[in-house]
């Protein structure tokens, strides 16, 4: 570590630092660091430097403890306590709050209301201060004014708004034909199709003639009765007739009975077509109960506030909060409450989204500033704030009022923590950690710790050279490519897509820009993704599983179907053209690669395939009778039964927290002592997978098909990683990064379209060069590459550029500008152009 840490010419408005000594967790090379409170303090260095491990995995985590240590033992195995970090001393250290990025899958019920908590707030008006019907039984509770309780759900939609009714017109797509020719399109297919088909004729009805001439009630009974009776069938279409008792399903009653009870995404996503999903016709579309909707505020019903922006919802509360006459004084002290709560909102540019607004429909850095808001109206005093690249998701533009609100926070008396990449978020900071060189075994080195200016100075910082305008390289970029062709979508409805038409080039590397909520996600990862799904795979229990994510999640994929369908928003596009240009379609996000330990980088590649079956080669083995299964921690033999392959135990404790410690059979190295005697080159199994990348690409330099793929993930700079690092370690970015290096070991023919969504969050612009040279490889293969981005480099180097605008929310939707980089960042309204001719400048 360079002797630039002095504190001593340093003039900050503070009391003092929080002093580091010896600390070594993970990566960390027994640091020793200096950082002041009081201050915005951005820790950087390329991913996988040990930055996190020095601001959370350090400072935050020590801070943590301290506070569990003054909590009653009893109370502490109530909550969820984190490890304690290898480190010495840290002195001057103040409590802290984490806020880190949060991934994986938001609910339906989820809401801006309920993420920011302005829901409670809100229900509590309405129970306390709304005015009653003079018909009302008494007051009802705030719970009653909640769509997610037992109490205030409508029955009817169970609280979600949305009701899936069918008709004739859903389920018979065709009238001309006849039952046997598959009139009842939404019947099952296969078997059970024919079984019902049978099934009908016995019981007297007509199944050769067209549906249409049939009798209205024959058909609606058909397609609707609830009565299922159960008759004896000599199927038609065996040469062997054997009887058998079949019992018969209306059509309405199969598509709902799958709805509610299978667990199978393609099943479900095939039902839903037959299905009219719209605004339950009891609740309006609320999801609350009809004595909660009859309760007013300013003459409004809670559904009604709900739904407005909270720009309106403000101007509402106002009034009641400067005494309106006939508000109570409940009145008042609740809407002044929930009145400054929102005003935080809007200070960050939130002020169009709705309450109600469902989480799933909003983009990353919506719901980063949600978050980051709710812990600005907390009023802590003294604190450290931890945050884990706040940043992430947002639009330059959007960048601006984010610092504002770090400043605001330090201004009241906390110290500011940030692990961060974006280069305008440190060069505003008062104090730069920069950890490196490089990621790592390479890394782990506090190179800087001082004045962010002082940066410059240091030679061997990767950073600098992309913080400092005299260092920073310019954009590299070879000659545009000419689009191959268009995909053309004409008419486009999602969300806040309206009527929109937009124009795809195929062949060369697209980047989606706009402010957050603009709809680029919606464009990209749904309206695209779903239009060239459909035409690959018309028929969804035909298409392939090409699950890039979390291989755990089928159950949650299928809830997500249905939340989607629940909606109410079904994506409508009048004309879709450029289809027959692709033969296949990749969405590369950021989901976990898997949910549990026993997911690693390994396992998910494939490479650990190669690994085993090395192992099982070796003439130990052979003697032994190991097979490439024993190696394995996921199966018995192999493994160690004491943990069952986990590596640790868990240890209760009388009166105190429950906690984790190495297996004291196998010593974490998961393996019994059979398995771990067999080597190769000198290494055990386990050995093998605790090699980081880079290492491992030199050990198992002769084994040609792990040798593959390990220098795919070097070349997406993952070389950091263990094999064995299990998956609920890695970061969004990590994973996406993981996917896409998995892809390109794929060796594939014909004309591939890649989405991606934000593929450079949690990448320092040194790592972002690495992906950009990754994603070239693709396109100069023939294949299209299509990523909604905020980083202006990527922009910059893109070929063409779509930025949509010009804000967020209904003030979205349109696109402002296409064309080449040059183009858009040349555009007078585009709020992207000043920030991408910075970069092309």
């Amino acid at each position: 570590m360079e002797d630039t840490n002095d504190p001593a010419p340093v003039t900050l408005p503070g009391n003092g630092f929080v002093r580091v000594r010896g600390a070594r967790e993970n990566n960390l090379r027994n640091v020793d660091v200096d950082v002041p409170r009081d201050a915005i303090v951005a820790f950087t260095g390329v991913s996988g430097s040990g930055k996190s491990s020095l601001a959370f995995g350090t400072i935050f985590a020590e801070a943590q403890r301290r506070f569990f240590e003054s909590v009653a033992p009893y109370a502490r195995r109530l909550i969820q306590q984190g490890h304690t970090p290898h480190v010495d001393e840290i002195t001057g250290l103040p409590p802290a709050v984490a806020l880190q990025q949060r991934r994986g899958t938001p609910s339906s019920r989820s809401s801006v209301g309920t993420v920011t908590t302005l829901s409670n707030s809100l229900r509590m008006m309405y129970s306390r201060a709304g005015i009653y019907p003079a018909d009302a039984n008494g007051r009802l509770e705030s719970d009653s004014f909640s769509p997610n309780t037992a109490m205030g759900a409508c029955p009817r939609c169970h609280g979600l708004g949305m009701a899936h009714t069918v008709s004739e017109a859903s389920m018979v797509l065709d009238a001309t034909l006849s039952i046997r020719d598959g009139a009842i399109t939404a019947w099952p297919g296969a078997w059970q199709g024919k079984n019902l088909r049978d099934i009908v004729a016995v019981l007297g009805y007509d199944i050769d003639v067209p549906w249409q001439d049939l009798s209205q009630a024959d058909r609606d009974w058909i397609l609707f009765t609830e009565e299922q009776p159960v008759v004896e069938v000599v199927p038609q279409r065996d040469r062997i007739a054997k009887p058998y008792q079949g019992r018969f399903w209306s059509a309405k009653s199969f598509v709902l009975h799958t709805l509610a009870d299978s667990k199978s995404p393609n099943v479900r996503q095939r039902v839903l077509r037959y299905v009219d999903t719209g605004p339950c016709p009891d609740c309006g579309g609320s999801g609350l109960k009809p004595e909660a909707l009859a309760v007013t505020v300013a003459g409004h019903s809670i559904a009604a506030l709900n739904a407005l922006p909270m720009t309106a919802l403000a101007a509402i509360l106002r009034p009641l909060v400067s005494g309106d006459p006939g508000a109570s004084e409940v009145a008042i002290t609740l809407a002044g409450d929930l009145l400054r709560r929102i005003n935080v909102l809007l200070d960050l540019g939130l002020g169009y989204l709705a309450l109600g607004r469902s989480t799933p429909t909003l983009s990353p850095g919506e719901m980063q500033r949600l978050r980051i808001a709710t812990q600005l109206r907390s009023g802590l005093f003294g604190v450290i704030y931890v945050l884990d690249e706040p940043s992430a998701g947002l639009h330059p533009a959007d960048a601006e009022p984010l610092l504002d609100v770090l400043e605001q926070l330090k201004r009241s008396g906390n110290s500011v923590f940030v692990v961060e990449h974006n280069m305008d978020v440190v060069g505003r900071a008062d104090w730069v950690v920069d950890v490196g060189p490089r990621a790592g075994e390479g890394g782990g080195d506090v190179l800087y710790s001082g004045p962010t200016a002082g940066l410059a100075e240091v030679e061997t910082s990767v950073t600098r050279r992309y913080l400092f305008a005299d260092h920073r390289k310019p954009v590299v970029r070879g000659e545009l490519r000419h689009p191959l062709g268009w995909l053309e979508l004409t008419n486009i409805t999602r969300h806040n897509l309206r009527g929109l038409d937009a124009q795809i080039p195929l062949g060369v590397f697209t980047a989606v820009t706009g402010v957050s909520g603009s709809g680029k996600s919606t464009l990209v990862s749904h309206v695209l993704a779903e239009a060239v799904g459909l035409y690959l795979h018309p028929d969804p229990d035909d298409a392939p599983v090409l699950d890039l994510g979390d291989p755990d999640a089928a159950g949650e994929a299928a809830a997500e179907a249905a939340a989607d369908a629940a909606s109410g928003e079904r994506i409508s596009i009048a004309q879709v053209t450029g289809l027959e240009s692709i033969d296949r379609l990749v969405q590369v996000d950021q989901k976990p690669i898997g949910r549990t330990p026993r997911s690693n980088l390994a396992t998910y590649t494939g490479l650990f395939d190669a690994v085993r079956a090395t192992f099982a080669a070796t003439d130990e083995a052979r003697q032994r009778g190991f097979n490439a299964g024993r190696f394995s921690f996921n199966v018995a033999g192999g493994r160690c039964e004491t943990c069952l392959g986990e590596g640790f135990v868990a240890v209760g404790l009388l009166f105190l927290p429950g906690s984790y410690a190495p297996c004291p059979t196998c010593g974490g190295s998961r393996y019994n002592f059979e398995t771990l005697q067999v080597t190769y080159r000198g290494k055990n199994v386990a050995e093998v997978l605790g090699l980081t990348v880079d290492a491992a690409l030199l050990f198992l330099a002769d084994v040609a098909v792990a040798a593959r793929s390990l220098e795919t993930l070097r070349e997406v700079g993952l070389g950091y990683l263990r094999l064995g690092q299990p998956a609920t370690e890695l970061s969004g970015g990590e994973a996406q990064r993981i996917k896409l290096a998995t892809e390109l070991q794929r060796a594939r023919r014909g004309h591939t379209l890649y989405l991606l969504d934000e593929p450079t969050t949690g990448l320092h612009p040194a790592d972002v060069e690495l992906l950009m040279q990754q994603l070239g490889r693709l396109v100069d293969a023939g294949n299209t590459v299509v990523v909604v981005e905020h980083e202006m480099d990527v922009v910059a180097a893109a070929d063409w550029v779509i930025d949509l605008g010009p804000s967020g929310g209904d003030q979205g939707g349109r696109i402002i500008s296409a064309g080449t980089p040059a183009t858009v960042a040349a555009h007078p309204t585009s709020r992207t152009a000043p920030y991408l001719a910075r970069r092309l400048a």
